[in-house]
């Protein structure tokens, strides 16, 4: 039987899975659970009423966890989120999984229910439904007049007209909201974040209220299931597999030039540890067959289901809480908190308790799927209390087979409101915003809460009361709370204000997050008014120097909108003081959008760039992609005569552009470049082998009479086109992520890591390159016949698990068909798949134990 298990390869549906296995007739639980190296629980996992589940809680020490709501009052929450009175908004999705089969989902079940504390004692007393018969509901925001709901794969407004907090209309504003009907894959969030747009995760889109209409606009991909931001505006988002990712730069700034593909600053990953460490057994988790997802005892060993990370921004906790990131875990019937560390624009975290978790239950039904703050600092978890939470599409037969036979199916509409706070904790009642004057809610905008001032941002925006304009010039510009001054901006651009004098006071402010939002909010005044743009760009250019390195990523985000003969010199000395940077090579790109080649003669002219060094060799490549992306003939002739020089001057610098030329040479989607003539570099017969072959793959970018560009066939295991393109962006990605130790020319840097070129560890066993990709190596090593190991390499390659399984497939594809290796292409899903069944490793690989663990794993031959 285990010889035969051994053949199946896993796919993310686990279809092939479960075909193979209903034929074979493996279907017992027991035989799962010795397969898996788990062991078999007592049986059922019965229900447990709320005062019953409140016993089985674990929490820090000096806090408490206190009941809000429950069944019957609420069912199947899966969205929390207080208004500004404090009535709790909660999202019912009480179609999700009525059976093992899914059988009802469709059925407009679901609802959005308002509860009421009347007397001030911490608890709901009441519920009123808002809006009933929504199918499969999945997030909500609260907005002028009502309220914006997702559900049944569009965007709706819900209406109350009179106030009684029930929906009197349902008019559609998106129909195409979601683009994937499963709750796992399916847009959510509608997130306000700081600049006043609705952010999504799992989606591309965000949205705005402007002059009573709803607009739509895209944005970089985020997450997967709820979103957060921190005090200076970062969204915070996470993946079922990655607990902790964030933005290090404001949206939308590095997809501003279309000629170049950043591989940074968006979905960074703040921390690659995944351990979670449940206090109860945890064999109903969809993958718990695969060695290393549940630990001896049964207990799951890392992140399955992460989701609805919450920057905890309240002052109810200790100082120590500040800035955390709390993250639900309803796999493991827990709750996983970070403390976020700041270094310039750097942001990371760590666990500060390893092996024992914020909030964890002994109870399997546990199941927090989602956290919100409350106007009284305290932190809310909406607990789906049910024992099955995997969707029906993805449902593996081991799970399936431990939730029949442990009878974890039934029962369903149950769920819990939990909040977590301090011992000393007493409740209160609620001050009702709503009622609080404009003047009020200026002065709330400087609160020590965060959830007080973005609610203050909120209401004051939605008034749209221009009376309070200068309240808020007063607080921007003499605030002592820094916050504070933040928020008076951000409402100032939600009103529709322009105060150029008031913003070029800021722009270099005391404090560096202000500085930057003036800058930001001077970017659209600038666009429109030439003489703004002047008096920016001269600012600027004097003033750069001094700021911290925070704002001097601003001042190169906000460049591109500055006459050219100003961006250019200030965005020259950046890149020269910062190069090292990857966010900071991304940011200087994305303000150069169509100004590349002029700013590739700049920087080929200036005596900082004659000596090659790796950041240095990155950029140029970085310029010359772009060139060759933005297809302009009599550029591309420039760059050709640039590298027609003798072999004596053919230096870093061309050696450079000539490898960036070649591989846009090798993206067959890219339509050639007519010209008149052949070019007479082609025609040169004096460059080395390795150069030669780089200007045959760079003709195919170009056609002249008598020559018609074609790909290089040369290759002896060629990418078709589909793989090519991925090959391209693996290089990008290998600029970022691998340069920096591998070498830009994949020869190995000497202090940091071994060459990629002639590897074996690069041109073996795709599987094997994943895992050293996906946990990290350590030395000694041999490639190609040397030993690497400390001092001449690092101690350990780094875990990029925070990648996601298309970036790492993506490098995989280039290093391994690169500076003549011709290991081919890479298997479809490969990544995905080792990185599931490698689950539970959090250490690097040594090169013994990681070959050991290919020989037990590998597929048997035997029938």
């Amino acid at each position: 039987m285990a010889h035969s298990y051994r053949k199946i390869q896993l796919n993310e549906t686990c279809k092939v899975y479960s075909n193979w296995l209903v034929g074979a007739g493996f279907v017992s639980l027991l035989g799962f659970m010795i397969l898996s190296g788990a062991k078999p629980n007592d049986g059922p996992s019965p229900a447990r009423t709320p005062a019953q589940e409140l016993a089985t809680f674990q929490v820090e020490p000096g806090m408490k966890v206190q009941l809000v709501a429950s069944e019957p009052m609420v069912q199947d929450p899966v969205i929390i989120n207080f208004d500004e009175d404090g009535r709790l908004w909660v999202v019912e999705m009480r179609g999700f999984m009525p059976t093992i089969d899914g059988d009802g989902e469709t059925e407009r079940v679901g609802r959005l229910s308002v509860l009421e504390d009347k007397n001030g004692d911490g608890k709901m007393d009441i519920s009123t439904v808002f809006l009933d018969k929504l199918v499969m509901p999945r997030a909500m925001a609260l907005v002028p007049g009502g309220v914006l709901i997702a559900e049944n794969g569009a965007l709706w407004f819900a209406k109350d007209a009179d106030g009684n907090l029930k929906a009197d209309s349902k008019i559609l504003i998106d129909s195409t909201y979601s683009r994937n009907g499963l709750p796992e894959h399916t847009d959510n969030g509608l997130w306000r974040g700081m600049d006043n747009w609705y952010y999504n995760a799992k989606s591309r889109l965000r949205y705005r209220l402007e002059e009573g209409k709803w607009l739509r606009d895209s944005t970089e991909f985020r997450g997967q299931w709820g979103m957060s931001h921190d005090d200076e505006g970062r969204l915070h988002y996470n993946y079922n597999w990655s607990q902790l990712h964030a933005d290090l730069i404001p949206p939308n700034y590095l997809s501003k030039n279309k000629n170049h593909t950043p591989t940074s600053g968006i979905d960074h990953g703040l921390t690659i540890d995944r351990r979670v460490y449940p206090i109860r057994p945890n064999p109903a988790v969809n993958r718990g067959y695969i060695p290393g997802t549940l630990d001896s005892t049964g207990r799951l060993l890392e992140f399955t289901a992460a989701c609805s990370p919450l920057v905890y921004r309240g002052t109810v906790f200790s100082k120590a809480y500040q800035g955390n990131v709390f993250v639900c875990e309803p796999s493991g019937n827990l709750v996983k908190r970070n403390v976020v560390e700041k270094k310039g624009f750097l942001v990371s975290a760590y666990d500060p308790h390893p092996g024992k978790e914020f909030l964890a239950s002994t109870d399997e039904r546990f199941r927090p799927v989602h956290l919100t703050a409350g106007p009284d600092g305290g932190l809310y978890i909406a607990d789906m209390y049910r024992g099955l939470i995997q969707h029906g599409a993805y449902v593996t037969p081991y799970l399936r087979e431990q939730t029949i036979s442990r009878k974890l199916t039934q029962p369903i509409h149950r769920g819990r409101i939990w909040r977590v706070v301090p011992i000393d904790w007493k409740p209160s009642k609620p001050k009702k915003l709503s009622k609080a004057t404009s003047e009020e809610l200026v002065v709330n905008l400087s609160h020590s809460d965060g959830w007080q001032r973005d609610m203050a941002q909120r209401l004051l925006v939605e008034r749209n009361d221009k009376k309070a304009i200068a309240s808020l010039e007063e607080v921007a510009l003499n605030g002592q709370n820094n916050l504070g001054r933040l928020h008076a901006l951000w409402t100032l651009q939600g009103l529709k204000w322009t105060n150029a004098d008031l913003l070029f006071k800021l722009l270099f402010d005391r404090n560096a997050l202000v500085g930057s939002t003036a800058l930001r909010l001077l970017e659209p005044i600038a666009q429109k008014e030439k003489t703004i743009r002047e008096k920016l760009g001269d600012v600027l250019l004097k003033g750069w120097e001094q700021t911290p390195i925070e704002q001097t990523l601003q001042i190169a985000l906000s460049a591109r909108v500055l006459e050219p003969q100003m961006a250019q010199p200030l965005l020259m000395g950046i890149i020269e003081r910062y190069g090292t940077y990857p966010l900071m090579r991304d940011a200087v790109m994305s303000s150069l959008p169509n100004q590349e080649f002029a700013f590739l003669e700049r920087l080929l002219k200036s005596p900082h760039w004659q000596t090659a060094q790796p950041e240095r060799e990155i950029f140029l490549e970085m310029l010359t992609t772009s060139i060759v992306r933005k297809r302009e003939a009599k550029e591309m002739l420039a760059l050709l005569e640039k590298l027609d020089v003798d072999k004596a001057s053919f230096g870093w610098q061309p050696k450079t552009m000539l490898t960036a030329m070649s591989i846009q040479g090798k993206n067959r989607k890219l339509k050639p470049i007519q010209l008149a003539t052949a070019p007479v570099l082609f025609a040169r017969a004096d460059f080395e082998p390795a150069q030669k072959n780089r200007l045959q793959t760079l003709e195919s970018l170009f056609e002249w009479p008598g020559h018609i560009a074609q790909a290089n066939v040369s290759q002896k295991n060629p990418l078709n086109e589909e793989q090519q393109q991925l090959f391209t962006l693996g290089r990008q990605h290998y600029l970022t992520t691998c340069a920096g130790c591998h070498g830009s020319d994949g020869a190995g840097l000497n202090r940091f890591g071994p060459p990629l070129i002639e590897s074996a560890w690069v041109l073996g066993d795709e599987k094997r390159l994943s895992l050293i990709v996906l946990h990290g190596m350590e030395g000694p090593l041999d490639v190609a016949g040397k030993l690497y190991d400390v001092p001449d390499i690092l101690p350990a390659m780094p875990s990029h698990s925070v990648m996601d399984d298309g970036a790492i497939m993506a490098v995989l594809t280039y290093i391994r068909n690169e500076w003549g290796n011709n290991a081919g292409p890479v298997s479809k899903g490969i990544v995905s798949k080792t990185r599931h069944t490698s689950q539970g490793r959090v250490v690097p690989w040594t090169a013994k134990e990681l070959n050991q663990y290919l020989i037990d794993t590998k597929p048997s031959t035997g029938k």
